[in-house]
């Protein structure tokens, strides 16, 4: 059974996972929150944002049990809309436990954080590695699926992807869905130099 408490912290195997925000700028058909209040036995729907300081505190009580490989800010929503947050709990992290850092991300860092250096304010709190979520080939694709509120919403992913993979290990991931040529973007990122990983793709059960 599913906990009732929103979970801010919520694990998965050897990984800490940071559910800092259930808004996102894109609204993806496939995406598991579409179907569920959360994973595994957390209940990842929040009710409000929690500030730095609640993080913080359930972030140090978890990371106490015992020893872990990563930590990873992911949650039901988009890290980099509270990027603000992702750079002092970091900063914790880094400080205190040394354990590596990545974010999943859709790519939107720029668009959500105008006037922002995203990428080099990121290496500086010295996050380890970055998971872009392109999920798509093309912008027609993009936009049928992941249906962004940003105009451009594909470009500026790319975008973000070629000024991250020169400054922070950066991998691209894409659901195996029938309307993806996971062919194409794995060969995209072999030519900018990126990691890729295809992520399988669940249907809901009804």
């Amino acid at each position: 059974m599913m906990n009732k408490k929103p979970s801010i912290v919520y694990w998965l195997g050897d990984s800490v996972y940071l559910n800092l925000t259930n808004r996102c700028s894109n609204n993806c058909y496939f995406c598991v929150r579409n179907f569920r209040y959360g994973l595994d036995n957390f209940n990842l729907t929040l009710d409000r944002e929690p500030d730095i300081d609640e993080v913080i505190n359930e972030l140090n009580s978890v990371l106490k049990r015992r020893s872990w490989q990563e930590v990873v800010f992911c949650g039901f929503g988009e890290p980099l809309e509270r990027l603000d947050c992702i750079i002092e709990v970091s900063k914790l992290i880094k400080k205190n436990h040394k354990l590596p850092i990545r974010i999943n991300t859709n790519g939107h860092g720029y668009l959500l954080n105008k006037e922002r250096k995203v990428i080099e304010e990121l290496k500086d709190t010295a996050i380890d590695k970055l998971s872009v979520s392109l999920n798509a080939h093309d912008k027609n694709v993009y936009n049928r699926i992941s249906k962004p509120v940003f105009e451009d919403a594909f470009d500026h992913v790319l975008d973000f992807i070629e000024k991250a993979r020169n400054i922070i290990d950066t991998e691209i991931t894409a659901v195996a869905l029938p309307e993806v040529d996971l062919q194409k973007i794995e060969e995209y990122a072999n030519k900018i130099g990126a990691s890729f990983r295809r992520r399988e793709y669940y249907s809901p059960i009804w």
